[in-house]
């Protein structure tokens, strides 16, 4: 997990140095413009701080995306049950289906008796 937010803290820095090298006037929101302050304590200070930045964004992106990712799995879940219970229902209802065909048949097949009158 470690390497994983090292490169991806690495890759973040790369684009906002290649940002603020291609649209120096760009604003990016949290990041500030390391590039107008003198010193080296100073410019060391202000990119350090654009890492510590860049490190807390990337770990809450990693958060939400696994709470999504395990919301989506308990869905999954739930919806896989539900289908089960859907199945079982289709199943149980074809049954009557043909139960009920069956015994339309069974009462098709019999010839109703005709009655004669009764001489008297």
């Amino acid at each position: 997990m470690f390497k994983i937010a090292a490169v991806g803290l690495a890759l973040c820095c790369g684009l906002v140095i290649a940002s603020f090298r291609v649209a120096a006037a760009q604003d990016i929101a949290g990041v500030e413009d390391c590039t107008k302050t003198t010193g080296l304590d100073k410019r060391t200070g202000c990119l350090q701080s654009n890492v510590n930045f860049l490190q807390q964004l990337v770990t809450k992106n990693a958060l939400d995306a696994r709470q999504r990712l395990n919301a989506a799995g308990s869905e999954i879940a739930a919806l896989k049950h539900e289908i089960v219970a859907l199945k079982s229902t289709v199943a149980s209802l074809q049954a009557n289906v043909e139960q009920l065909q069956a015994a339309q048949k069974a009462a098709g097949d019999k010839k109703p008796e005709i009655k004669k009158p009764d001489a008297k």
